[in-house]
């Protein structure tokens, strides 16, 4: 029976023309301008789109029902992470995300398992045929899958129906860790003969992609959308260059090759990016003259997004940055746990990352549908102009001599650093606010529960003597390597911790610069036993500074800042005394600019002979300043100021104002 829809006869009589009319009519003389926006690579955002007939629905994922709930497995006990992942799959999940120690987690967590009797307890009754699995063990990746091999040999287990991928970017790592270029090329040559060793063996019948382009870790670095996608196709396209030196078939090159991209809570643009990444693809095996073969694309909710004090709002950006991944057409997707920026997560958090998925799909039947977002012209004209900005990076990245080149040369660094930069100014001001952090903090939040890490068990017994392997090129390393595994020795790729990142390329999370201030507030109330607060001084009545009170006292708290508000006084001197009964060394003139016409001089002169340190008025001073100064009042607290800095330096402030150490109290420069 055809669906149909029935309302108003003139529901869709309005055209765009009488819809401008009527918004040139509101705007009354200011410029249509005004409702246009951009990326953070300058494309165009309008007001209103036209529906696109020209975009028929693409056939985006392999599967027309369902996508691959991947859950990310980092426990490093291998026993404990294996009661984790049974738990997942019976939870609903049929993917996973294996996380070893030697990737260098920002949590330092990670799977401590580098022989065959530790994977053997990772994997215990675990139906690997039933499951995807992605491995990302660090420049030891490749170490990680052929031991994962040996482990299916071991077990007598038909490789057929195995489907594994990595999840190792050698370039992404290459750049985030300042490692030297022969890292970066023994990884590329290990993961591409491991390809070849496949394609010779029984194992030939599974699903093995060897090789990851990862724009996940540009993305967390600071990468825009265009840039991560530009930098996916060059890892993805140098690959493919590898792989032409082992022997393979060039029509087998792309099967080789995972791709992995960040879900945001951009929900336009992250449908967008995942739409964009398979015509980006396409273009680059046509111009390879490359049989097309459809990208095998994985999504994981951004780590950048992810904040450290009220994580609880993490589960809406997680759900909003799943529903993307799912409508942009991503083969997996991963959904890190809304307390991941916070420690280790426990079952509960896994439980609920494992769910957010699991809703869309069963009860939503997010996946049913081909293509939601065909012919919608807002994310139709976001993927063409992403495309075009992410293959005009993509080419200059090339015109440099490929991606190595071009990080050699520092060009993919400063672009990244460019941009984390003005995003950073961006979080800084409150234009890019961070909900539950830079606005709506909640200073009585209860600690959620984590793991604790602890330290793994040191590895016995004898490791692979890599010197001793064959050459790389046409998998006889990779089965020299898998032999000794299977005598019992250790992976010396998979032992111990990965490097941590270097500051060249770790743009961080957007939320840790208020994080940091919200430590020096707790380590204010541990040497002083209460919180660093600021007096309120509110001028007039309920009505006048009710508004701007509650805008200063959320700008406060999102430095750790309780407020005490003097409420309505009848004069000055009543406000004096509030203040000196309060104890605060800061205070913060608050009421209407009218108020502050007839009483903020008044008023400040007041307080700075009341003894306040530092004193701040809210909203701007206009043409008051000069006289505002002279009075007493020290810096201004208004909208798109550098918060940021303003609350850094009242941490200092006041740590001076208490004799405290610099050392401590200090917070910015």
């Amino acid at each position: 029976m055809p669906l149909s829809f029935t309302g108003p006869e003139n529901f869709n009589a309005t055209s765009e023309q009488s819809w401008w009319e009527s918004v040139d009519k509101a705007l009354k003389g200011v410029p249509r301008e005004k409702l246009f926006g951009a990326t953070e690579d300058g494309l165009q955002i309008a007001p209103i789109y036209a529906r696109r007939t020209d975009s028929p629905a693409r056939d985006l994922r392999a599967s027309r029902d369902s996508w691959t709930i991947t859950q990310r497995i980092d426990i490093p006990d291998p026993a404990a992470a294996n009661t984790q992942i049974l738990e997942d799959l019976a939870g609903g999940a049929d993917g996973l995300d294996l996380v070893f120690s030697s990737a260098g987690a920002p949590d330092k967590a990670g799977i401590a398992a580098a022989d065959l009797s530790r994977l053997e307890a990772l994997l215990q009754n675990v139906l690997l045929d039933l499951v995807s699995v992605r491995l990302n063990a660090g420049a030891g990746t490749p170490q990680a899958i052929a031991l994962l091999l040996a482990h299916l040999d071991s077990q007598g287990s038909d490789p057929a129906g195995i489907d594994i991928s990595s999840g190792h970017d050698p370039f992404a790592w290459a750049a985030s860790r300042n490692t030297a270029a022969g890292v970066l090329e023994a990884t590329l040559s290990q993961s591409a003969d491991l390809s070849a060793m496949i394609a010779g063996s029984e194992a030939s019948g599974g699903t093995f992609r060897t090789m990851s382009a990862d724009g996940a870790v540009w993305h967390n670095a600071g990468a825009t959308q265009a840039q991560e996608l530009g930098l996916v196709l060059a890892s993805a396209t140098a690959q493919l260059r590898v792989l032409s030196g082992t022997g393979l078939a060039a029509e087998s090159w792309a099967e080789c090759i995972s791709l992995t991209l960040a879900a945001e809570a951009d929900q336009f643009g992250t449908i967008a990016k995942a739409r964009a990444i398979r015509a980006l693809w396409s273009s680059v095996l046509d111009g390879a003259d490359l049989p097309q073969t459809s990208a095998a694309l994985h999504m994981c909710s951004s780590y950048r997004m992810l904040t450290r004090n009220d994580p609880w709002v993490n589960l809406l950006r997680n759900t909003v940055a799943a529903f993307a991944a799912g409508i942009g057409g991503a083969d997996s997707v991963c959904v890190l746990p809304h307390t991941q920026a916070v420690g280790l997560p426990d079952a509960a958090a896994r439980r609920l990352a494992r769910n957010t998925q699991a809703i869309l799909l069963e009860e939503s039947s997010l996946a049913k549908v081909l293509d939601p977002a065909a012919g919608a012209g807002a994310i139709e004209d976001r993927t063409e102009r992403l495309c075009e900005a992410a293959w005009g990076f993509f080419q200059e990245i090339e015109a440099t001599g490929g991606l190595a080149e071009a990080l050699d040369r520092g060009l993919v660094q400063t672009r990244i650093a460019k941009a984390s930069a003005e995003r950073s100014k961006e979080v800084a001001r409150r234009k890019r606010p961070v909900t539950g952090v830079s606005e709506f903090p909640n200073l009585a939040e209860k600690p959620v529960s984590v793991l604790g890490i602890g330290d793994a068990e040191p590895h016995q017994g004898d490791r692979v003597d890599m010197n001793a392997l064959p050459e790389t090129g046409k998998g006889r390393w990779s089965g020299a390597l898998k032999e000794a595994l299977l005598e019992g020795k250790s992976a010396p790729g998979l032992c111990g911790s990965g490097p941590a990142e270097a500051p060249g390329l770790s743009g961080g999370r957007l939320s840790a610069p208020y994080e940091a201030l919200r430590d020096t507030a707790i380590r204010f109330e541990e040497m002083t036993g209460k919180r660093p607060s600021v007096f309120l001084a509110t001028l007039g009545s309920l009505a006048q500074f009710s508004a701007r009170a509650t805008w200063s006292s959320n700008a406060f708290a999102a430095g750790g800042f309780e407020t005490v508000e003097a409420g309505e006084v009848s004069s000055v001197d009543d406000l004096v005394a509030a203040y000196t009964n309060s104890g605060a060394k800061l205070a913060c003139l608050v009421s209407s600019d009218g108020v502050y016409e007839t009483m903020a001089i008044e008023a400040a002169g007041a307080l700075t002979k009341a003894g306040v340190s530092h004193l701040y008025l809210a909203g701007r001073p206009g043409e008051r300043e000069a006289a505002l100064k002279d009075a007493g009042v020290d810096s201004f607290l208004f909208a798109g100021g550098d918060l940021l800095a303003l609350l850094g330096d009242a941490h200092n402030r006041l740590a001076e104002a208490q004799g405290l150490d610099q050392t401590d109290g200090e917070v910015l420069s």
